[in-house]
């Protein structure tokens, strides 16, 4: 039989106290073993919240699944933004750097359709045009035309 444990943690900051700790207690599993593996997992997801699964076998050996935040999440949180603009024809509420939005298609890697780098970006910066911000000082559509261009096929590798 096989048990399973979701909570929505801190990235790189679980502990063994509530909501983790109470829920793997009673499974008989290593908490401080789950907890470290969490961390690690979640790193890259810093200062966001984290959905996050333990699958744990009937030898108590576990496995580790990570959500994440959505796309637009994830800008909001590279540029400390609190929210996307209101108005975003007319009101952009920051800019993202090219090595930003690769960070964010990296982090996304599993979860967004494009199988290259090049491509995920361009699903990245679909999203900041929702959010209101531009990317590498352009609107996020020019930036989508001058990429499908080769223009930054040094950088998106």
């Amino acid at each position: 039989m096989v048990d399973t444990v979701e909570a929505l943690i801190d990235g790189g900051k679980a502990t063994a106290g509530p909501p983790l700790g109470p829920a793997l207690g009673p499974k008989g599993v290593k908490i401080n073993e789950v907890i470290a593996a969490i961390n690690e997992k979640t790193k890259a997801f810093s200062g966001m919240k984290v959905p996050v699964k333990i699958i744990i076998a009937d030898n108590k050996s576990f496995e580790i699944k990570v959500g994440t935040p959505p796309v637009s999440a994830l800008i909001k949180g590279e540029l400390g933004l609190a929210s996307g603009s209101s108005n975003t024809r007319t009101t952009k509420v920051g800019n993202l750097t090219v090595d930003q939005a690769k960070k964010i298609a990296e982090m996304k890697k599993y979860d967004l359709l494009g199988a290259t780098v090049k491509a995920r970006v361009l699903e990245v910066a679909g999203n900041c045009v929702c959010v209101g911000v531009t990317i590498d000082g352009k609107n996020p559509k020019d930036f989508q035309k001058d990429v499908k261009a080769g223009m930054y096929d040094k950088v998106l590798v």
